[in-house]
């Protein structure tokens, strides 16, 4: 198992030859997919609680609640695939810093149009650098 998603993406040694390159390869681009999806169902999920109080009724908030944890339920499953791949204390802040980075750019930002203040913005630098530090090769 690899100590970092980053340590997949890493070019296999000369004598492993290609079909071990290739599947290196399909691993690398599964990780990076799953991290993704990951990603993108958490910013829905979010996206979709704020919107279940913004409008009125409680139809209205059912129908995006129950889109909210589908994004969410969707969310889990991706990171538990991950899992295959990744070991847990890689996967998790890694995951989670960018759904944090994701829901504050484009859901709060971008879709709700929320300000972010510049503490908020130096939080989200601070927030990069770390996965940055966790995701990264040990050496």
């Amino acid at each position: 198992m690899p100590d970092s998603p980053f340590t997949a993406l890493a070019a296999p040694s000369p004598a492993s030859g290609k079909r071990q390159s290739a599947t290196a390869r399909k691993r690398a681009m599964l990780i990076v997919a799953l991290v993704a999806a990951n990603l993108l169902c958490n910013i829905v999920a979010n996206a979709c609680f704020k919107q279940s109080v913004v409008g009125h009724g409680w139809q209205h908030l059912l129908l995006w609640q129950v889109l909210g944890n589908i994004a969410g339920l969707l969310s889990v499953i991706t990171l538990t695939l991950l899992l295959r791949s990744v070991p847990l204390h890689v996967a998790y802040p890694v995951t989670t810093g960018l759904a944090v980075i994701g829901v504050q750019v484009l859901a709060a930002r971008a879709i709700f149009g929320e300000s972010i203040d510049l503490r908020q913005w130096l939080g989200t630098l601070l927030i990069v650098g770390g996965i940055f530090l966790i995701g990264g090769q040990r050496g």
